[in-house]
């Protein structure tokens, strides 16, 4: 297939692209190149460009005989988006809409959409499954859920076939080490506990220890980058399946605290982090794990790397042989 990967020099989408062009489907990558990176393409072209730009897309899309669209094009940062709302809505939703109004004008009604699990808000439940509530308790989280919802729309009305995968937190890299996680600034725990560790950074900061938690740290589903690439690829193949939208969960349905992630790494990598204690970010939910048991019944998805240890070498591999 000839796949437009929206995003696709960034952390997540750049994985995918790797087990796209693996499984023989041609891709290209639209990114604006802000926080994706150009090397992290093996094998495929990537144009640099913005959502925003309909013009270019309707250039690209007139260029290309297009089967399906893989959309990981956004803003994550979720303190961000609590101070900046107006760039989260303008990105992941308005530009987002621009992106299905291009495809439909060419015909092309095959969409995978990278969403979150921020769209659940506060969990009522041990397990967060497809049938919680979506109240999200930031504005990242409401642009995936409003994009949904568009998403949904556009499939009653127009016979746009979509699938949106609710990651949980995304972590690890590409098992040979090709690529892998490097934001900036960059966020996520991991990498950062890893930067610690290499010496990098002078300490790792843990975001309030007084949550409702075994040890009061925020508890999180840790999800190998490499599972959720082959998500997308099974998701891909679904659509052939399906009329109108779906939406699965992607998860290991295990959750880890923040004091339990910086422990792993430490035994990963042999060395002891220095950490800090500092306040609760807002927007920051103590609890959240995956029931990912719907994208195992109809995806036929099962994560191949499953234990935190697994995705920490991986990311420890990268971390120390990056080369971007």
């Amino acid at each position: 297939m000839n796949i437009l990967v929206t995003g696709g020099a960034g952390y997540i989408g750049s994985h995918a692209c790797l087990r796209l062009k693996e499984k023989g489907h041609r891709v290209l990558v639209y990114d604006n190149l802000i926080y994706g990176h150009a090397k992290s393409a093996l094998g495929w072209e990537v144009i640099e460009g913005d959502l925003a730009d309909r013009e270019k897309l309707r250039q690209i899309f007139a260029a290309n005989d297009f089967d399906a669209v893989m959309h990981f094009a956004a803003y994550a940062y979720v303190g961000e988006s609590v101070e900046d709302p107006k760039k989260y809505f303008g990105n992941n939703l308005v530009n987002a809409i621009n992106l299905l109004n291009v495809m439909l004008e060419h015909n092309v009604k095959k969409l995978i959409f990278s969403s979150t699990c921020a769209t659940y808000g506060e969990p009522l439940s041990e397990l967060i499954d497809e049938s919680h509530r979506q109240a999200p308790i930031n504005p990242y989280g409401e642009s995936k859920l409003f994009f949904e919802k568009v998403i949904n729309r556009y499939s009653e009305a127009y016979g746009l076939k979509a699938i949106s995968l609710r990651y949980f937190n995304a972590a690890g890299a590409d098992p040979e080490g090709r690529i892998g996680e490097s934001h900036d600034p960059e966020t996520h725990l991991i990498p950062l506990v890893l930067k610690a560790a290499k010496g990098e950074r002078e300490s790792v900061s843990i975001f309030g220890d007084d949550y409702d938690t075994p040890d009061g740290t925020c508890i999180r589903d840790y999800i190998h980058v490499f599972d959720l690439a082959e998500a997308h690829l099974l998701a891909l193949d679904k659509l052939d399946q399906i009329k109108g939208s779906r939406f699965y969960n992607l998860g290991n349905g295990t959750g880890f605290s923040v004091k339990e992630v910086i422990s792993c790494a430490e035994k990963v990598t042999g060395v002891r982090v220095k950490v800090n204690i500092a306040g609760r970010r807002e927007g920051d939910p103590a609890r959240l794990v995956a029931g990912a048991r719907l994208a195992r019944q109809e995806l036929g998805w099962w994560p191949e790397y499953g234990s935190l240890e697994k995705i920490i070498e991986s990311a420890w591999n990268w971390e120390v042989k990056k080369r971007f």
